[in-house]
């Protein structure tokens, strides 16, 4: 039975009357990402760079937010053709690829998503939850309408070169990551200092230029705000275990009486 695929980002945003608003999936559990699936948002971010994802979890949670009115990205731990074509067969149909610096990092991820000649993506639909094991018709001919390609500017020379970043044939949007872009200017953990904000600015105007989206990961709201006010199509502003994390703080503060700074610690 022919089966079709859902809808791109890229779509999303080319078809959104305002920014679009998401949140990380960082925890690994299926069960969360389905949790976060029906909250409400627009997107999520399973992450794999910086979180305990491999291959097998990554497919859980795909088939685990699949049915509910959210899209899925996926960031790999790195641009690697391997990589990349492993999770376009595994289904991911949006990706966000981190540390692209230069055009040439940027051409190379594009051309990881894309067959042969415009590519190096290795044929195997076949055999793929990508096809839906050749379920989904014609999907070699039609697979690069399928995939959005967003490219993650997160250090000087990224945001010095976002520009030429932009004009490469098959990104279709840049994320601004502020907390690695700090660490490239000097200002480790300074997410909010006022060049890294310029910084972050200069890639959203040039991302309004070329007529491309730009979104950024903002965890303060106020910032968060901001950034949207001065032209971020797409944006991230929490992560499940932040969320949990503090909440359980939270409920520790509230019903755990503050040791006496005098008695001594147990563990």
């Amino acid at each position: 039975m022919p089966l079709p695929l859902n809808d791109t980002f890229r779509v999303a945003l080319a078809g959104a009357d305002r920014p679009l608003t998401g949140m990380w999936v960082c925890s690994g559990s299926p069960l969360i990402a389905e949790l976060c699936a029906g909250a409400g948002l627009d997107w999520l971010l399973i992450d794999a760079e910086h979180s305990p994802n491999g291959l097998e979890s990554i497919l859980a949670q795909l088939q685990a937010v699949h049915g509910y009115p959210v899209h899925a990205m996926v960031r790999p731990p790195v641009n690697d053709t391997v990589l990349i074509k492993q999770y376009l067969d595994l289904g991911v149909q949006n990706l966000l690829i981190p540390m692209v610096h230069s055009v040439a990092d940027a051409e190379a991820a594009v051309a990881a998503t894309r067959y042969p000649p415009g590519g190096v993506r290795g044929v195997g639909s076949a055999l793929a939850r990508a096809a839906r094991w050749n379920r989904v018709p014609d999907y070699l001919a039609v697979a690069d309408e399928t995939i959005s390609v967003t490219v993650q500017i997160e250090s000087t020379a990224a945001v010095a070169a976002v520009e030429a970043i932009l004009a490469v044939d098959g990104v279709d949007a840049i994320f601004v990551g502020p907390s690695d872009l700090a660490a490239s200017m000097g200002v480790l953990g300074q997410q909010e200092h006022p060049k890294v904000r310029a910084a972050v600015e200069h890639c959203l105007a040039a991302a309004q230029k070329a007529g491309k989206p730009a979104g950024v990961n903002a965890f303060n709201p106020a910032t968060a705000r901001h950034y949207l006010d001065v032209g971020a199509s797409f944006i991230l502003v929490g992560a499940d275990v932040a969320l949990l994390a503090r909440g359980s703080e939270a409920l520790a503060a509230q019903f755990i009486p503050a040791p006496d700074d005098d008695s001594p610690a147990s563990y």
